[in-house]
């Protein structure tokens, strides 16, 4: 449970480190206008947490419901809201403000959660990473499936069987990438290597879960 904030994927380049010159290659992310919504208790909701809006959007694009929540949180709009479970003592006060790209320091280590890019219907070489048949000496299957059935016994083919099909266009978790660099005054967010998703798509960056020793 840790608060996170949402942001917008600029695009990739590289810095240099100071010390040593060494290239890295980090992912712009644009954190500005995350803003406090509504404040979930354990007295009226059942559990505790808080949400965050991001991405200014107009009124009359959102549906009555959505705008009678913002309206009635006196907030502005905004076209995406997500959740972050929090304990009882770390829940923002009520009008507090979002600490933005301040939330997280140089060096620390952060998991990045996108949605993939879409490559749409893909065979099994590029879905999987099969090795293919032969282009020569007669091969008539090339990129093709090859044999996915197993014989008499047990006569079907087993469930999840790497088949072509769609590709991308999911939900991918990008964990311990180091952030780099803090902007506070572009309100960006600079994170090692690639995270999910193409230019201008949502990700949210919360503190890593998994990281020995940070």
């Amino acid at each position: 449970m840790s608060l996170g904030i949402i942001g917008k994927k600029i695009g990739m380049t590289r810095v240099f480190n100071k010390e040593t010159g060494a290239m890295i290659p980090v992912t712009v992310i644009d954190v500005t206008g995350n803003t406090f919504g509504q404040v979930k208790t354990i007295a009226n909701d059942g559990y505790t947490a808080v949400q965050v809006a991001f991405d200014a959007q107009k009124e009359h694009r959102l549906s009555k419901p959505v705008a009678g929540h913002f309206r009635k949180l006196g907030i502005a709009p905004a076209k995406l809201i997500k959740e972050f479970r929090l304990e009882a003592s770390e829940l923002p006060a009520e009008g507090a403000t979002h600490p933005g790209c301040a939330l997280f320091a140089e060096g620390a280590w952060v998991d990045v959660i996108g949605t993939s890019k879409g490559k749409g219907f893909q065979g099994v070489m590029r879905r999987h990473n099969f090795h293919g048949s032969p282009q020569t000496h007669g091969s008539m299957m090339h990129r093709r499936t090859g044999a996915v059935g197993a014989c008499a016994t047990p006569s079907r083919v087993w469930k999840g069987q790497k088949m072509p099909g769609h590709q991308g266009n999911v939900r991918k978790t990008v964990q311990n990438l180091k952030v780099v660099q803090v902007r506070e005054s572009d309100n960006v967010i600079l994170v090692s290597g690639p995270v999910p998703g193409s230019r201008g798509s949502y990700v949210v960056v919360r503190p890593a879960k998994k990281k020995i020793g940070k």
